[in-house]
């Protein structure tokens, strides 16, 4: 598909159940597409809605009203409205997301949400005392590829991103914020997602590894990756961007003037 992400007409609001119910109104009137092959940046103020339009897309928050278009398995989905299980199938295999941050929770509530509580966050969540290599190979495996192919592709990813190879076998958790964050852009990068969302994935790096993410992007644009981001670094924006959306042109305050 050419356009394999459509944004039609969304709007979102919180309701502040502590506040006697007052409606914070967030974004109104989301409108865009994203073609394959091409870096959509949505750009702005802070506190514009750019991170809440980011979690829309990835079904962490749910919408008003309007319809958010994705390509997948042959089919649209729609997923303002589709069931949590069609969300998730669509997370696996066609809607990847990088994120800053990473997240470690206990063995035993990853088994309960696998068994009976179904959610997954912006955060890349990890089993303690699971290797770096195993994080940053698991997308891959759960997809068919053998473990030693999906940890050799690993291997590749982790070199490229300057991590150094004593850290493969041990657990992130205790590693630097951008030590993580590495990780976290090996394991999002691992797969062939035709969408890719990307949360400040360059936010705790250095010069050297930025230059790196910069090129990992464009080698997934050659690809033919549909991507939508959000870089408050100017020099990586420029690098990146075929598109800047001004989401301040989604603002219900705008409306309202």
């Amino acid at each position: 598909m050419a356009t394999p992400l459509v944004v039609s007409e969304v709007a979102k609001s919180f309701t502040m159940h502590l506040r006697d119910g007052v409606r914070l109104p967030v974004v109104a009137n989301v409108s865009f597409s994203v073609r394959a092959g091409e870096c959509v940046v949505l750009g702005g103020p802070s506190g514009v809605g750019k991170s809440s339009i980011l979690k829309m897309l990835y079904g962490n928050y749910g919408v008003d009203e309007g319809q958010i278009l994705v390509e997948h398995d042959g089919r649209l989905v729609n997923l303002a409205t589709a069931e949590p299980r069609t969300v998730l199938e669509v997370r696996r295999a066609t809607l990847g997301y990088v994120s800053q941050f990473l997240r470690v929770v206990p063995r035993t509530v990853l088994e309960v949400r696998r068994a009976t509580l179904g959610y997954v966050s912006q955060f890349l969540r990890v089993v303690p005392r699971v290797c770096a290599l195993d994080i940053v190979a698991e997308p891959l495996q759960a997809r068919g590829v053998t473990a030693g192919d999906a940890r050799e592709r690993a291997a590749e990813l982790l070199s490229k991103l300057n991590l150094p190879k004593e850290l493969w076998s041990l657990p992130p958790a205790t590693f630097s914020g951008g030590e993580q964050q590495r990780v976290n852009i090996a394991r999002g990068f691992i797969t062939d997602h035709k969408i890719l969302l990307l949360d400040e994935p360059t936010a705790s790096l250095d010069a050297k590894n930025r230059a790196v993410v910069v090129e990992m992007i464009a080698a997934k644009k050659s690809a033919g990756t549909a991507l939508i981001g959000i870089f408050h670094d100017e020099e990586v924006r420029e690098a990146v961007a075929d598109r800047i959306i001004d989401v301040s042109e989604f603002s219900p305050r705008r409306y309202a003037a």
